[in-house]
């Protein structure tokens, strides 16, 4: 099974500014037997870059994120006591937070990431260029 784990600006990427997402990228995530996670940590980045004003979504992310989980056939990756753990073991190649649990989440559940932040292949995780 293919499974993999959306970066946040991918997901935006997909839902505001598909053309900047790889064609073929967009046919890997395509696949039926593809699995795309959806991490709490990116809803949550969102979430609170939507109430300051910094992105601007079509609806408000108590409706854009329910919509996104059915349409783009994602699945919810919540955040998991082992998920928070795996942090303190991480070194500081990156310093943003949310970014720093995806790739906790990556480690621990063993899934590629699809980002173009080229900082998280420093971590040993794989990762699927998004562009």
């Amino acid at each position: 099974m293919n499974s993999y784990l959306l970066d946040t600006h991918t997901w935006l990427w997909l839902l505001n500014s598909p053309e900047r997402v790889h064609e073929d990228v967009k046919e890997m995530l395509a696949t039926p037997e593809a699995t795309i996670y959806l991490s709490a940590a990116s809803v949550c980045e969102m979430s609170i870059k939507w109430s300051l004003g910094k992105l601007r979504l079509s609806e408000p992310p108590e409706r854009v994120v329910p919509l996104s989980l059915t349409r783009e056939r994602l699945t919810a990756l919540p955040i998991q006591y082992e998920h928070a753990v795996r942090l303190a073991a991480l070194p500081f190649h990156h310093r943003d937070p949310f970014d720093r649990l995806l790739i906790a989440q990556a480690q621990v559940e063993s899934i590629p990431i699809v980002t173009d932040d080229p900082r998280f292949a420093a971590y040993g995780v794989e990762v699927v260029r998004a562009s």
